[in-house]
């Protein structure tokens, strides 16, 4: 018990300077290179269906096919991927997934047609469903414990980071009268792939191998270590059944509709320009960058199901916010309610990543943790197909109202799931240890 109660106590004074010393150094080189090897990321995702729309003359509900199309990939390749990662490990995985994405990006940078824009999004699709499960799971093998939620935590407010300056950047430099300023951002977004690439080949190059047969590193509900567990079985657990529609629906609301809903809708609806759009997701990185490390101090030994339904309450600030931005289109207060949107999305963001993928790694074992996470994967991708069609078609069709009216509704149904998925697993993977240990009461 007196191991137990040091390591409750160091949690719960979490500091920056001791969660860096506590990292083993594959975990330092990750978090030291996240910033930049998203910056190119950061100048495309704001405007990406901008140039597909406006630039290249696609129309938009065309645009929103193809930008699915990402996920789509992304939701097919998923399944062999979680089986290679636990066969292969995810190192090897992750190289050839930036290598995906860096030739995706580089055809992109020069597509006029819709042939063009299917293979690009079909390679940056593979890239994405590698990436996730690949990330989570090479992660997850270096750190454990709280350590792996404080990362997961610190590492968005990272990548954030990188999104945000990148959006600025390109926010100032893109001009849809001038494609060639297109071009250059997507180049970049190719360029940055070779970072992470550099890092899997060089420093991490002994990490992320092939898992080794072991028991359960973690507290799960479900017997999944057993070697060549299947996704049926997996599927079985009710926790990931709950864990999983939870994602699909927070990624319909969230990451799918502010890459496509949300640019679209304050273009045509709200009729902002584009750097205001690339302002608002520099505030959106200031409020994941300023926000993270309290909001991880603030929530650190509560139900991380609870702390989910703060992120309801964000978002759905969020977009009614947006919303009532076409009533004042083309204003500075249209302009003004486009950025706070941001602001309340990032503060709901800074929830999100400390909970869902601790719950889902919380729950796997070192054996089947890369089919764990491609199935969280998956569900993410689910979202983020459905999300830019159904963008796509409302807002083509003037329905702006029903789209933001769909979007609360699915928020309702995120905050029924939290507390139906509270009931189905344990204290440990809800994240409440420091809570109920023998530490507290020591």
């Amino acid at each position: 018990h007196g191991t137990v109660c040091a390591m409750e106590t160091t949690a719960s004074r979490l500091t920056l300077r001791g969660f860096w010393e506590s990292l083993p150094t594959p975990g330092r080189w990750l978090l030291s290179t996240t910033a930049i090897s998203t910056l190119g990321r950061g100048m495309t995702l704001p405007f990406t269906i901008i140039y597909v729309h406006e630039v290249r003359g696609i129309e938009l509900d065309v645009a929103g096919l193809l930008m699915s199309l990402i996920a789509g990939v992304a939701l097919v390749v998923t399944g062999p991927v979680g089986a290679l990662i636990d066969r292969l490990g995810s190192r090897v995985m992750l190289i050839w997934g930036n290598l995906s994405q860096l030739i995706g990006a580089v055809i992109l940078a020069f597509a006029t047609s819709v042939p063009a824009f299917v293979a690009a999004f079909t390679l940056i699709g593979i890239s994405f469903g590698i990436g996730w499960p690949g990330f989570n799971a090479l992660t997850s093998s270096i750190v454990s414990g709280p350590l792996r939620t404080q990362f997961f935590g610190i590492n968005f407010a990272l990548v954030n980071l990188g999104i945000g300056i990148g959006g600025v950047l390109s926010g100032f430099l893109t001009d849809v009268d001038r494609p060639a300023t297109f071009t250059a951002i997507f180049l970049a977004d190719a360029a940055c792939m070779l970072i992470p690439i550099a890092l899997l080949i060089g420093p991490l190059r002994r990490t992320g191998g092939p898992p080794q047969a072991s028991a359960p590193s973690g507290p799960q509900d479900t017997a999944s270590a057993v070697p060549g567990v299947s996704y049926l079985t997996i599927l079985r657990n009710p926790a990931v059944v709950w864990i999983t529609a939870l994602t699909f629906l927070s990624s319909f609301v969230g990451y799918g509709q502010m890459e496509a809903g949300f640019p679209a809708f304050a273009r045509e609806v709200s009729q902002v320009s584009t750097r205001t759009i690339g302002l608002a997701f520099a505030a959106n990185t200031a409020v994941i960058v300023g926000m993270q490390f309290l909001v991880l101090r603030l929530i650190d030994g509560r139900r991380r199901t609870r702390v989910f339904l703060g992120l309801v309450a964000m978002w759905a600030a969020a977009w009614l916010i947006l919303g009532a931005t076409g009533l004042a289109a083309g204003t500075l207060a249209a302009a003004a309610g486009v950025i706070v949107f941001h602001i309340f999305f990032g503060l709901g963001e800074t929830m999100l990543q400390p909970t869902v993928p601790a719950i889902v790694n919380d729950l796997a074992s070192d054996r089947d943790r890369g089919r764990f996470n491609a199935v969280s994967s998956g569900a993410f991708q689910g979202g983020a197909i459905t999300a830019p069609i159904v963008a796509g078609v409302l807002l083509d069709r003037d329905l702006a109202g029903v789209f933001i009216g769909l979007i609360i509704g699915c928020l309702a149904v995120v905050a029924l799931l939290a507390l139906a998925l509270e009931r189905r697993i344990t204290p440990e993977v809800l994240g409440i240890r420091s809570i109920e240990s023998p530490a507290t009461t020591a």
